[in-house]
């Protein structure tokens, strides 16, 4: 890159912020990152500059975007608390933002914007009718941002699918398939056999974004790309990997498999938000979901893409169970 632009991250403590943030600072851009707490997380990663701020509040994103050309927007209420309130105040506080300093402004996507009448395969214009809380939510989003492009602020969506990595945060697989910080001995498997499932490796996603960022000039004023990350077709490919590389590392016995306790999710979901969410997101473990990835293809050439068994490893070792 001949130029080093300036780009601030939004949720750069959070898995998929933090991944692209540490991916922009390699690539040669200088990037700024927003907290609550600036002093307390400035020490996290070097090579990022943290400006004291709320995304909440308008005036501290503004101040916080000067100069810059990208705002990634990959920030969330923590806990999953307060999201009806909190989502939409925050995305409106960047895109003013991004408005006022002429930036463009990316988001992850996720696949909670698709109810079943868009599956097996989800392409960038299938329907988006949501069965879900969260995912109005998300479609909401995605329509402000589409409706800010007609209005002159470039925008940019990268969709995938369930995340994994060593720092992913909140996630199906380090929420429900293993424990962090434990040895994996058994795996909870909240899919069914044989119905495919779509998994994203994080570092990957922060590459995609990051290598549409940087052609960010010869994108359309409105962006939407989907990843097609590891499709596991028979929902049996995720366990095999855990169990292959844990008896690798090991060289004792492949880990145990049991089904994802649903039942005790329910039970625990009016008073955990979390799990909560988690039991409304099950019909994306009953159907399967494969994402197109031939529009970003046309604009990248390939997909950045680490082997699963790698992947897998990696992911172990961040979570402390290996």
């Amino acid at each position: 890159m001949a130029s080093k632009k300036t780009v601030l991250v939004l949720g750069a403590t959070g898995g998929i912020g933090g991944e692209v943030a540490r991916a922009l600072r390699d690539r040669g851009f200088a990037v700024r990152a927003l907290h609550r707490d600036a002093a307390r997380v400035g020490a996290r990663d070097e090579g990022l500059v943290w400006m004291q701020g709320d995304a909440m509040r308008g005036e501290d994103v503004r101040r916080a975007a000067e100069g810059a050309s990208i705002l990634v927007h990959a920030v969330n209420p923590p806990g999953y608390r307060r999201w009806s309130e909190l989502v939409l105040p925050m995305l409106e506080s960047s895109l003013a933002a991004a408005r006022a300093v002429g930036a463009r402004l990316v988001l992850p996507g996720t696949i909670y914007n698709y109810g079943p009448n868009a599956f097996p395969v989800l392409h960038e214009d299938s329907p988006q009718d949501p069965v879900t809380r969260k995912g109005a939510i998300r479609v909401e989003m995605e329509r402000r941002l589409r409706a800010a492009a007609a209005s002159g602020v470039r925008t940019l969506i990268v969709r995938a699918g369930d995340f994994f990595g060593p720092r992913a945060g909140n996630n199906w697989f380090s929420q429900g398939l293993v424990q962090p910080g434990k040895p994996v001995r058994t795996i909870q498997d909240p899919g069914r056999r044989g119905i495919g499932h779509q998994w994203s490796y994080l570092p990957d996603v922060a590459k995609t974004m990051v290598e549409l960022i940087e052609r960010e000039e010869a994108l359309p004023a409105f962006a939407s790309y989907h990843m097609a990350g590891h499709w596991d077709e028979d929902g049996t490919r995720m366990v095999d990997a855990i169990r292959r590389v844990v008896a690798a590392s090991t060289g004792g016995a492949a880990p145990k498999v049991r089904a994802f306790p649903w039942w005790a999710l329910g039970l625990a979901a009016p008073f955990v938000p979390l799990f909560r969410e988690m039991k409304e997101m099950r019909y994306l473990w009953q159907q399967p979901i494969r994402m197109d990835n031939r529009r970003l293809l046309v604009v990248l050439g390939q997909e950045p893409h680490t082997p699963l068994d790698e992947a897998v490893r990696a992911t172990l070792a961040g979570l402390g169970c290996s």
